[in-house]
């Protein structure tokens, strides 16, 4: 990898860890069901026009958008409005490498190697440690949610790769752009539903410059630029030299929650988190090594 390279992907990653720090600026301005419509719908009236369609069945780009988008998106959004604070939402989101091991086990027949059982030991122990230091610095609601927020990305992992085992090329810009048409219809009825039509209305009337810029990050920055710069790194290099780079998302996303929102960590929680990180990296070398 040249120097230009290596800084796209430090790019990503950066774009990628402040994206929690920008998500909590965002649903202490919009209710985060609305924020995930306006997300997705932003970027799908922009994006669609210049991405050429995926050569998908539209129940894929269903499948999809409802683990990934609305699974994922609409449960990380409510988890960091709810109490969780934002950069240990980028570290316990990464349990998502494990839920997606769990479900490619349950689904998809796939087999675990020792390693990768070891690292969902050690993931279990970080989990359990954060989420027992639950109290004024994080809710037992927020880190739930965030749980099933990296269940439903672990989800989206494997419709992934039921879309490649069906014998369909995966074009992933393609993948995030076309199936972003779908999330903000689901988006609003549960926000009308769960957050109240008068609370959308009103925080639409009060729609700053500093919101819009929160949604143009989001769809723009996070979405697309990142999953763009992400996909012409892994159409020119193999997986194992880019893969290792995302490892640095959660650490991103501790150092700016830190520096921007002034999130600390409690012992338990930086114990925890540290057993996560630490697991991650046993489930990358294993894959590095066999890859």
């Amino acid at each position: 990898m040249t120097a230009r390279d290596v800084a796209q992907a430090l790019a990503i990653v950066l774009i990628w860890g402040v994206n929690f720090a920008v998500i909590k600026w965002g649903v202490h301005g919009v209710p985060p069901l609305l924020l995930g419509a306006l997300r997705f719908g932003t970027l799908a009236a922009v994006a669609v026009w210049f991405v050429p369609r995926p050569a998908l069945p539209w129940r894929w780009l269903i499948a999809y958008a409802l683990t990934v988008a609305v699974g994922q998106f609409g449960f990380l959004f409510c988890a960091i409005k709810f109490g969780m604070p934002a950069g240990l939402a980028s570290v316990v989101l990464q349990a998502q490498v494990f839920f997606t091991l769990v479900l490619g086990r349950w689904l998809a027949r796939e087999h675990w190697r020792r390693e990768q059982l070891f690292g969902l030991v050690l993931a279990l122990a970080g989990l359990f440690l954060i989420g027992i230091a639950h109290g004024s610095a994080m809710s037992v609601a927020g880190f739930v949610l965030t749980l099933l927020a990296a269940l439903s990305w672990g989800a989206s992992n494997i419709v992934v790769r039921l879309i490649g085992a069906a014998g369909h090329r995966i074009e992933p810009v393609g993948l995030v752009v076309w199936s972003s048409l779908i999330p903000p219809l689901p988006f609003l009825l549960l926000s009308w539903w769960l957050e109240g039509y008068d609370a959308d209305l009103e925080a639409l009337r009060h729609f700053s410059v500093g919101m819009l810029l929160v949604v143009l990050y989001l769809a723009f920055a996070a979405s697309l630029l990142g999953y763009g710069l992400w996909s012409r790194l892994l159409s020119r290099f193999p997986a194992n030299r880019v893969a290792p780079f995302s490892l640095l998302v959660p650490v991103i996303g501790l150092l700016t929650a830190w520096g921007l929102l002034g999130e600390q960590l409690t012992v338990l929680q930086a114990s925890g988190s540290v057993c996560l990180l630490a697991a991650l990296l046993v489930n990358t070398l294993s894959s590095l090594r066999r890859g």
